[in-house]
């Protein structure tokens, strides 16, 4: 058994195509493991980690203040608790988040 390495990439997003790339991966068998939100200069960094066999990929988003984030339980279910901590404690805008915990 020949054993793989490890592959970790930080793709930097964009909001308008966020969406389309969340739905690629669900399709292509990817796993969500992890959301995490930080604090910045007028807004938010947020990263958005999948992985498939021994390769993991995140998302980086950045978004402002105020900005409305697209949840991503319709396609991620287990995201809620993620996107739910997301927005009580950080603040972060989440759009059709399901269910909202508040």
């Amino acid at each position: 058994m020949q054993v793989k390495e490890d592959i970790n990439e930080i793709r930097p997003i964009e909001k308008d195509e966020f969406l389309s790339e969340i739905i690629c991966l669900k399709m292509d068998a990817w796993r969500l493991v992890q959301i995490c939100a930080v604090r910045i200069e007028d807004g938010f960094e947020l990263s958005y980690t999948f992985c498939k066999e021994y390769r993991m990929v995140t998302l980086r988003l950045i978004t402002k203040e105020q900005e409305e984030v697209s949840s991503i339980t319709q396609n991620y279910h287990s995201a809620f608790m993620q996107e739910n901590e997301m927005k009580e404690l950080f603040g972060v805008p989440v759009r059709a988040l399901a269910p909202d915990n508040h």
